[in-house]
C-alpha cells in the first residue's frame, strides 16, 4: 500500500515542467517514448516498489526521444532526441519535477545510445546515422554539457552504428557493440573523455544487450539473432576473452537487454520473442546457470532493464507498459507488483539515487 502524505495533495504549478509533488526521500522513474516523443515519469514507492503517474506526465520532450541518462547525483536528467540531432538537458526537484534548460545541446545525426561514466563527469553519445560518438565533460554545478574534442576531429568515428555501448566500472573504458557482418565489439580506452585506439572483438549476431559485472571482470552479450548471450573474461589489459562454454544458447528466443543486479549475484535477459525475463547465476569464472523458476513472465516484447537504488525492486519496459516487481536478493526470484500502462513502447528507463 502507499503510504499517503499530504505533499502528494498538492498541486503542484510552474512555469517549467512540473510532475508532481511528493516526499524528499521518493524515487522517481523516468522513461522515453519516441513515438510519442514523451517522458513519462512517476513516484516509485521505497516501501513497496508501487509506482504512481506525477501530475503532467507525460511530458512533451525532443524528436523521437530515445535514450535517458541520470547523473550520479540526482540533480540531472539528459535525453538523447534521435530526431532532432540534440540532447535536452533536465533538473530534477526533490519532487520529481522536470524543467528543461536550454538550448539544447547538438549532438551527431540521430543520437540514440548515452552512457555516463560513474563518476558523472563525462556523457558519451552514440550516433546512429553518422556512426561516431560524440563526448561532453559535465558541469557538476549545473549540469551543462561541453564538447570533448577527439583525435579525429569533434566526434570519434567508430565504423559501424552503435547498438549499445557501456562504461568500465573503473571510468578508464568504453565498450561499444554493433552489427556488420559479424556482431562485434569495440573496446576504447578513455582519457579525459577522448577515446583512444580500438580494439576489435567478434560477438554474435544483433549484440543489442551489454552488460559488465561490478568488479570489471566480466562482460556478456544478449544476441538477438543467435537466441545467444556471449560470455567473456575481461583481462587486465582491458582486452576480451570468451569464457569456455560461451556463448550460452537461450532456450528463449530474442534476447536484447542483459541486467546484473546490485548484488553482482544474477543476470536477466530480456526475450522480446519470448514474452518473459530470464535469470542466470553468475559463476565465480563469469560462467552462467539458469535460474531455478526462471523465466518470469512479463508483456509483449519485454525490452529495457533497471532496478532502483536499493536493488529490492526491478522494473520491465515492454511494449505498453512499465512492469514492477520486487526482486528477492536470496534467490533471484522475481514477483510482479504492478503493472501500469504507457503511450508506447519504452526505449530507456531511469530512477533516482
Amino acid at each position: 500500500m502507499l503510504k499517503k502524505a499530504a505533499a502528494l495533495l498538492l498541486v503542484c504549478a510552474s512555469t517549467g515542467a512540473w510532475l508532481g509533488c511528493g516526499k524528499t526521500d521518493s524515487k522517481y522513474l523516468f522513461a522515453a517514448i519516441p513515438t510519442s516523443n514523451e517522458l513519462v515519469a512517476y513516484r516509485e514507492d521505497p516501501n513497496s516498489g508501487v509506482l504512481t503517474q506525477l501530475s503532467g506526465s507525460p511530458i512533451s520532450a525532443g524528436s523521437a526521444v530515445q535514450a535517458l541518462a541520470l547523473h550520479p547525483s540526482g540533480k540531472y536528467l539528459y535525453a538523447a532526441n534521435s530526431g532532432g540531432n540534440n540532447i535536452s538537458l533536465y533538473t530534477i526537484s526533490s519532487t520529481g519535477a522536470l524543467t528543461e534548460k536550454t538550448p539544447r545541446t547538438i549532438a551527431g545525426t540521430s543520437p540514440t545510445v548515452m552512457v555516463m561514466d560513474p563518476a558523472g563527469s563525462f556523457l558519451y553519445v552514440a550516433n546512429s546515422l553518422s556512426a561516431d560518438i560524440s563526448v561532453f565533460s559535465i558541469n557538476a554545478s549545473d549540469g551543462t554539457l561541453t564538447p570533448v574534442q577527439q583525435t579525429q576531429g569533434s566526434t570519434a568515428h567508430i565504423g559501424l552504428s552503435a547498438l549499445n555501448m557501456t562504461v568500465a566500472p573503473s571510468g578508464n573504458e568504453l565498450y561499444v557493440t554493433g552489427q556488420g557482418q559479424f556482431g562485434y565489439i569495440e573496446e576504447f580506452p578513455l582519457t579525459q573523455g577522448q577515446l583512444g585506439v580500438a580494439g576489435v572483438f567478434q560477438t554474435g549476431n544483433n549484440p543489442y544487450g551489454l552488460v559488465i559485472d561490478s568488479t570489471g571482470s566480466f562482460l556478456y552479450t544478449a544476441n538477438k539473432t543467435d537466441n545467444t548471450i556471449s560470455e567473456f573474461a575481461i583481462n587486465a589489459d582491458a582486452s576480451l576473452t570468451q569464457i569456455a562454454g560461451s556463448p550460452l544458447g537461450e532456450s528463449f528466443t530474442g534476447p536484447v537487454t542483459l541486467f546484473i543486479d546490485k548484488s553482482g549475484k544474477y543476470l536477466y535477459v530480456s526475450n522480446q520473442g519470448s514474452t518473459n525475463v530470464a535469470a542466470y547465476t553468475i559463476g565465480s569464472d563469469g560462467g552462467l546457470t539458469l535460474l531455478s523458476g526462471s523465466p518470469f513472465s512479463t508483456g509483449a516484447q519485454p525490452g529495457f532493464l533497471a532496478t532502483d537504488a536499493s536493488g529490492k525492486y526491478f522494473f520491465v519496459g515492454n511494449q505498453s507498459a512499465i512492469q514492477s516487481f520486487t526482486l528477492d536478493a536470496s534467490s533471484g526470484a522475481l514477483t510482479s507488483v504492478g503493472t501500469y500502462s504507457v503511450p508506447a513502447t519504452p526505449t530507456s528507463i531511469v530512477i533516482t539515487p
